[in-house]
C-alpha cells in the first residue's frame, strides 16, 4: 500500500474524550492520509460495518461492557480488515488475544504512525530501497541539506514545524546518521538532491 492511499479507520469506545483524542492523532499522523469514523454503541458498529468496513477497527475490549472479538470476526469474516484494542485501562492479557496490534494511552505520535504504517504495510516499497525513509522523509532531507531551517521547511511542505522535528528525529534513527555533512553526502549518493544545490550552502 503506498503513504498517498486512504486508510479508513473506525475508532470504537463509548468514552468521548478518549475516543475524540485518538481519532484527533490518527489524523496527524505524518505520511498518513487517514479517514477517521467514530462509534460510540454496538448498535453503531454494526451500522458502520455494513454501510463500509474500515481497514482498520481500533476498539476498546470492553467496548459497551464486552468486546466479543471471535463472534465478531465470524460475523465480518473481511480477512484484510484489521483489528485493533484500545487499551484505557488495566486489562487481562486474555483478553487482548486476536487483536492485530494494541494502541494504549501512553503511545505517542511516533507509535502510533509506526504501528498503523506496519499493519497497512505502508512503504513496502520503499523499506527495500533507502532504509525505509518514506517519500516525505526524502522531501526533508533534500530541504534540509540545501541549508533550510525547520520553518522554512514547514511552510514549504505546508506542515507543522513540530512535525519536521519529527520527521528529522525519525530520519536520523533510521539511517544513524548524526551530523549534517553525513546527510548532505547521503543525499547526493541516493539522488536526492543535485550536487550544485548542496554547493550554495556549503
Amino acid at each position: 500500500m503506498k503513504s498517498q492511499e486512504i486508510i479508513h479507520i473506525a475508532v470504537a469506545e463509548t468514552s468521548m474524550i478518549v475516543r475524540s483524542g485518538l481519532v484527533a492523532v490518527l489524523r496527524r499522523l505524518p505520511d498518513l492520509n487517514v479517514q477517521t469514523v467514530e462509534i460510540t454503541s454496538k448498535e453503531g458498529l454494526q451500522h458502520c460495518m455494513e454501510a463500509h468496513q474500515p481497514e482498520i477497527l481500533i476498539v476498546n475490549p470492553q467496548f459497551e461492557g464486552w468486546f466479543d472479538l471471535e463472534a465478531f470476526k465470524q460475523q465480518y469474516a473481511r480477512q484484510d480488515m484489521k483489528i485493533v484494542s484500545l487499551i484505557c485501562t488495566v486489562v487481562d492479557a486474555n483478553q487482548l488475544k486476536g487483536y492485530d496490534e494494541s494502541i494504549n494511552l501512553f503511545d505517542d505520535l511516533d507509535a502510533v504512525a509506526h504501528k498503523i504504517s506496519t499493519l497497512m504495510n505502508v512503504n513496502e516499497e520503499e523499506d527495500s530501497g533507502q532504509n525505509s525513509l518514506s517519500q516525505r522523509e526524502k522531501e526533508i532531507i533534500g530541504c534540509v541539506v540545501r541549508g533550510m531551517t525547520n520553518k522554512e521547511i514547514a511552510e514549504q511542505l505546508f506542515i507543522s514545524v513540530h512535525t519536521v522535528i519529527t520527521h528529522r528525529r525519525n530520519i536520523t534513527r533510521k539511517l544513524q546518521i548524526h551530523s549534517a555533512a553525513g546527510l548532505t553526502i547521503y543525499a547526493i549518493v541516493n539522488k536526492l538532491v543535485e550536487l550544485s544545490e548542496v554547493k550554495m550552502n556549503l
